[in-house]
Parts: structure tokens; C-alpha cells; sequence
């Protein structure tokens, strides 16, 4: 395990570098915080004085999922992105806690650190789940939570979810260093974007390259594998909760408005998941793209945006009349 010396060196040589994927209009920060110190991506706003927004990804994800998104929405909220500990180019925590609720953690870190809050907070998969936690425990941090396929938990799992959480065994990441130490970045990159989208047909040869690079890079970081896998088992561990610390709980004491995003070709997320997310958040509304994977934000950027514009402008009507009516559809 490196020091966190070690790990701020190679993070920070990373953006040097320029870290794979960082587009034109982007920046990378490093916020260094009690026990870990956070990468952050951030868009340019395109006006003044816009509404904060933090972007949360999924699990073997980075901040760079957000990028296309982002873009689209630079006239509408100021946007940054977190690299989770041990994710992107943010080194993992000395605390070597990768539970949901260690993540959680980083992420209220960061926003009272930066005194950003109350912020728009969007989160996909891993970090929808992240996202519910922070709303649900810290409810004066968020002003509106989008959620695109969230991981919440399933009674019956899709099969394309099992290879992905068998990752939370202990042992397997050891197994599949060892099995794909000779494959090479471009098939492994080319397979998870082909789980994740709905059509990988739409993957562009830009979005391709940046995901590779990206691969590449982390697979030479000596936590890659580590964090990947306890990440994974700190999720599974999250769905086993019961009672008031259960995910479908904590969605239940969520009190600011809330987007919830599905895609109908989602292989990791069944449609029955999004029809609970939308009784269990009390004043939600539900949008379904049918052609859309599990990362509708890269998938269908444009079509992403829309429904979180429409919906900021529902919010914050409701809002507008000391109130917040339930906006289910």
C-alpha cells in the first residue's frame, strides 16, 4: 500500500500529465482533507453566479463520466465533478474505508469544506447511492438530488449485475489481476462501456479512446484492484442493512426534490427498481429514456439535460410558493 505521500505524487503527476479524458473547458483541483485527499473536475460556467452542482460517479468509475453532461449544462448550474478516494486521480483514504458510508463521508467532506452547499447533487449507480445517504443525512447540504440508475438494492439482481458484484468476493480481484494480467486496456474498456450502454453503437471513438487511456492509466496504480474490489464489497455490505440504515430507508427521509433517471435497456438495473425509487423518495418524479444503458449521462447527454432543466424549473417554482408538491410521472 503506498503512503499518502506516494499517492498525492502520483495523482498530482497524473494531472501534470493531463489526466486522460479532460476535456477543453475543464480543470482539475486536489482538495486535501481530513484523511484523503479528493481530485475534482470543474466546468468553466458559461454565466456568473449559477447554482452549485457536485457530480457523483458510479463504482469503477471517475469524475470524467460527468464531462459530456457537464457541458450541456454550463449555462444552467456551476458544475464539478468528485473522483472518489481511491477512484479517478484521487489517491485512496489512509483510513482504507471504501463502505458506501466512507464515501459518503468524503463527499460532505468536500462540500462543507468548500462551503459550496446547499448544492444540486447527481449521482449514477454506486453513486446514487452515495447521493441518497448525503441527502438523507445531511439534508442542508442538498437543495435538489438527481438520480441516474441508482444503486438500490433488488430483491431479484439483473444477470448482467452478478459478474460485477462478484468483484466484492474477497479473493476474485486477486483471481482476475492474475487472468487479465496480458489483456490489453482497449478490450477491457471496450467491454464495460458495452454493459453500460444501452446501444454500444452510440459509443463514439472519442468517448473510446478517453476510456481506455483512462484504464490504462489507473491499472498501473498499485490500489487499483484493492479499491475496486472493497468498494464493491462495501456496496453489497450497504444492501444488506436493515432497518433505519437500510438504502430504502434512508431514501424515505430524503426531503429535497428529487430526479429519478432510468433507462429502459439498462442491463445492471430493472424497471421494477425505478418503480420503488418513485413511492420510496417522498416528492420525486420518474423519467424513463427507453433506449438508454445504465449511464444515461454519456449515453444520451443532451436528452439528460432536458429532464433536469425541466425538472430545476418545477423545483424551483415549488419552491417559489413555500412548498414542494410531489411531481411523480
Amino acid at each position: 500500500m503506498p503512503t499518502t505521500e506516494e499517492s498525492r505524487a502520483e495523482a498530482e503527476l497524473a494531472s501534470a500529465e493531463g489526466w486522460p479524458g479532460v476535456r477543453d473547458g475543464e480543470t482539475m483541483r486536489f482538495t486535501d482533507l481530513p484523511g484523503m485527499t479528493l481530485a475534482v473536475r470543474r466546468r468553466a460556467a458559461a454565466v456568473d453566479r449559477l447554482e452549485p452542482a457536485l457530480f457523483v460517479h458510479g463504482l469503477g468509475g471517475s469524475s470524467r463520466n460527468w464531462s459530456a453532461l457537464m457541458e450541456q449544462l454550463a449555462f444552467d448550474v456551476e458544475c464539478e465533478a468528485i473522483d472518489l478516494p481511491g477512484f479517478g486521480a484521487s489517491p485512496p483514504p489512509t483510513s482504507g474505508d471504501y463502505s458506501v458510508y466512507g464515501h459518503t463521508r468524503a463527499v460532505i467532506r468536500l462540500l462543507d469544506a468548500g462551503r459550496r452547499g446547499p448544492v444540486h447533487l447527481l449521482g449514477n449507480s454506486l453513486g446514487g447511492s452515495i447521493a441518497t445517504r448525503v441527502a438523507a443525512l445531511r439534508p442542508d447540504l442538498v437543495r435538489t438530488l438527481t438520480l441516474i440508475a441508482p444503486a438500490l438494492p433488488e430483491r431479484l439482481p439483473r444477470p448482467g449485475a452478478i459478474p460485477t458484484g462478484m468483484l466484492g468476493v474477497p479473493g476474485v480481484t486477486r483471481l482476475l489481476r492474475r487472468a487479465t494480467r496480458g489483456q490489453p486496456p482497449s478490450q477491457r474498456a471496450r467491454e464495460v462501456l458495452r454493459l453500460c450502454y444501452g446501444d454500444p453503437a452510440r459509443i463514439t471513438p472519442q468517448e473510446f479512446s478517453a476510456a481506455e487511456a483512462e484504464l490504462e492509466r489507473r491499472q498501473r496504480l498499485p490500489y487499483f484492484w484493492e479499491s475496486l474490489g472493497r468498494t464493491t464489497r462495501g456496496l453489497l455490505n450497504a444492501y444488506t442493512l436493515g432497518g433505519q440504515h437500510s438504502l430504502w430507508r434512508q431514501a424515505e427521509r430524503v426531503l429535497a426534490p428529487t430526479l429519478l433517471l432510468y433507462g429502459g435497456r439498462d442491463r445492471l438495473l430493472g424497471v421494477g427498481s425505478a418503480r420503488r425509487a418513485s413511492r420510496a423518495f417522498g416528492c420525486s418524479r420518474l423519467v424513463v429514456l427507453p433506449e438508454a444503458g445504465h449511464v444515461a449521462m454519456m449515453e444520451f447527454p443532451a436528452e439528460v439535460a432536458g429532464a433536469f432543466r425541466e425538472f430545476l424549473t418545477g423545483a424551483t417554482a415549488n419552491a417559489g410558493h413555500g412548498g414542494v408538491a410531489d411531481g411523480r410521472s
